[in-house]
């Protein structure tokens, strides 16, 4: 979908809601909405078990590596798969960036996969990371070098983007796995090339990426230890269904002047 900007909105005149399918909302201009009163509105948690279970896929794909083996053995290479071997989730450490409605069911399931779970989540109460049976870290680069899988969970924002830049991915294992479901942008794709490259960091799993679709040819698809999908790790069949119906209450229910109000982003606008 296109951008939401402040021409859109000029065009539209006497719009009453903005509902997006999905939950991210980095394409609108909020501040123009609220200059309105316009609420946004999104899709709650009808993609979040989906963008859950990508995250676990891509960490699970790399650890037992997935797409290695199954072309060993169809190019015959039988005999070298001992030199290939996968690890175990079990016993691994996995540090989740963000703790919303998608860091929360990627906790959830790294728990059945009896990993230690950390959590980095500036917004959100060290009791409530705690009471989920994951510890709360405060320092994010204090806590990069304890990660075996580092999961990206949060929105894109001034303040996360390029979050993951040389600087920062130098802080992690080289034994260790980056994961981004989350955007685009938020993760340096040159520093990560270069980073995979030097074998500085064992593999990446990439559900985003810094231009959609990323260029033909660029240069990271080009290492085996790296796995892509195009940006839908929250578009399953099932999801698709649940954001549908879910995008239509909101619309809905705004027309009918009580927004729900637990999945309205820009919350001054309600009162």
């Amino acid at each position: 979908g296109r951008a939401i900007r402040r021409d859109e909105l000029d065009a539209a005149q006497d719009i009453k809601v903005v509902a997006r399918i999905g939950v991210g909302y980095d394409a609108i201009d909020v501040p123009a909405l609220n200059r309105r009163k316009v609420p946004l509105m999104t899709a709650g948690t009808a993609n979040s078990p989906s963008v859950a279970e990508q995250a676990l896929f891509m960490m699970l794909t790399l650890a037992k590596r997935g797409a290695e083996l199954h072309a060993l053995v169809k190019t015959g290479a039988w005999a070298s798969r001992l030199g290939a071997l996968p690890f175990d989730l079990f016993g691994k450490t996995v540090l989740i960036v963000g703790f919303g409605r998608i860091g929360t069911r990627t906790a959830k399931r790294c728990l059945a996969m009896e990993m230690t779970v950390l959590v980095y989540d500036p917004y959100v109460a060290a009791g409530k990371i705690e009471a989920a049976g994951c510890q709360a870290v405060s320092d994010l680069d204090a806590a990069l070098p304890r990660a075996d899988f580092v999961s990206l969970h949060c929105p894109k924002t001034p303040e996360t983007t390029a979050l993951f830049d040389a600087g920062r991915l130098s802080k992690m294992k080289p034994t260790a796995y980056l994961i981004n479901t989350a955007r685009g942008g938020i993760v340096v794709e040159q520093a990560l090339y270069e980073a995979l490259l030097a074998g500085r960091l064992a593999g990446a799993g990439l559900d985003v990426f810094e231009v959609e679709p990323p260029p033909h040819g660029h240069r990271l698809f080009d290492l085996p230890n790296v796995i892509i999908a195009p940006h839908v790790a929250g578009v399953t069949r099932e999801a698709l269904d649940r954001m549908g119906e879910q995008t239509a209450r909101n619309m809905l229910s705004a027309l009918d002047g009580a927004p729900i109000a637990a999945n309205v982003v820009n919350q001054d606008v309600l009162r």
